[in-house]
């Protein structure tokens, strides 16, 4: 069996407080991160893992979180000797870093691109201060601008600005204000992306009153026409790109590549080469578990069932606009397609699907994704 792509994810779980929208594993941070202690946690998750890289090289690394960029340069400088003892990087390796506008300091933005972290994405959410202190964002409009220029004069010529719309109380004009500040710093890559109420959210326990679904559309159609006009392709449901500047370890994701994944929370996704047997992997979720060394990290280690694997890769590739190939369906998965021929007939009978040698959404199918994902959920009647 060929071996997928293998990617690394590093969870960093503190932030400097919890936003009410967001559902990810972050705990508010207290007044000394034990940094050291982290970084000792996750050599040794680590050292657990190693034997699932199976003599790949590392295509891509993301520090994830929480708010990646609390951690000072001197932890990530110890904790890159260590990743570098262990794991041998692709000569062209991605290494993108979390970061939010109200943890930037000049110094250690320049540090961290010295240690080879060559790829920001940058928490910005919105430049408006009513919305920003709706979302519970700890830093203002000017720290938001700031923050890029810094990026920019630390050696980032690769970054990603982090953009919701559909948020509390906002105009049309006000999300395109937004999107168009955005655009005027030229960035590489845009996420944008509507904001959803999660369960286990401040917001699902109050719910704020968002606009209206016909505003929402109009939202959504007049950014796609800017993001066009602005020369950004938009390659997958809510990233948008410069040409050849998706982001790869996402993108690694979506087309069923494998991940380690270490840090409290982290997720993983492993093929084993011997028996083409793929599995999922998540580590204790709470820092105070993870950083205790009689704790095991690895909480859950579960198989994907065969009948599940091809609907799983589909789920994920089809978020994509060029979905996935035939052949890396068929190698990442061990599966021939007509493993899942039906839900492909059915997609295709709705104009949802199309396929040639790849297999992707059709604009219809790009349209009603989530219409397109649950025929691959629900069998044939």
């Amino acid at each position: 069996m060929t071996l997928p792509p293998l990617s690394l994810y590093i969870h960093v779980p503190w932030c400097i407080r919890k936003c009410p929208y967001c559902d990810f594993n972050s705990h508010k941070a207290d007044a000394n991160l034990p940094e050291a202690e982290y970084i000792d946690a996750l050599l040794t998750d680590l050292d657990r893992d190693l034997i699932w890289v199976q003599g790949r090289d590392i295509q891509s690394i993301f520090f994830g979180g929480g708010t990646p960029s609390l951690l000072s340069a001197t932890a990530y400088e110890r904790l890159f000797v260590g990743l570098q003892q262990r794991l041998t990087f692709a000569a062209d390796i991605e290494i993108t870093l979390e970061a939010n506008p109200g943890t930037f300091e000049a110094e250690k933005f320049s540090a961290y691109r010295k240690l080879g972290i060559n790829r920001l994405s940058i928490g910005i959410q919105s430049f408006h201060p009513e919305h920003l202190q709706g979302l519970g964002r700890v830093h203002d409009r000017d720290q938001a601008l700031r923050a890029i220029e810094l990026a920019k004069l630390a050696g980032f010529d690769n970054f990603n600005l982090d953009l919701m719309h559909g948020l509390p109380n906002q105009t049309i004009d006000q999300a395109l204000a937004d999107l168009n500040q955005a655009l005027s710093f030229n960035p590489n890559h845009l996420s944008w992306y509507q904001l959803t109420i999660e369960p286990n959210t401040e917001f699902y326990k109050r719910p704020p009153t968002l606009p209206e679904d016909d505003t929402l559309w109009d939202i959504q159609e007049a950014g796609l026409t800017l993001l066009q006009q602005n020369g950004y392709e938009h390659y997958e449901i809510s990233a948008f790109s410069k040409p050849g500047k998706q982001a790869r370890h996402n993108v690694n994701y979506w087309q069923f590549g494998d991940y380690l994944g270490i840090g409290a929370g982290a997720h993983g996704k492993i093929t084993l080469a011997d028996s083409g047997e793929i599995f999922r992997t998540q580590k204790t979720r709470l820092p105070k578990d993870y950083l205790n060394p009689d704790t095991l990290r690895a909480t859950a280690v579960e198989p994907i069932i065969d009948q599940d694997i091809g609907l799983e890769c589909l789920m994920n590739a089809l978020r994509l606009k060029e979905g996935i190939s035939i052949k890396d369906f068929e190698e990442r998965t061990g599966l021939l397609l007509s493993a899942v021929a039906e839900p492909i007939k059915r997609a295709q009978k709705l104009g949802l699907l199309h396929m040639n040698n790849r297999i992707y959404a059709s604009d219809k199918g790009q349209q009603y994704l989530n219409n397109l994902l649950s025929l691959f959920l629900t069998e044939e009647e």
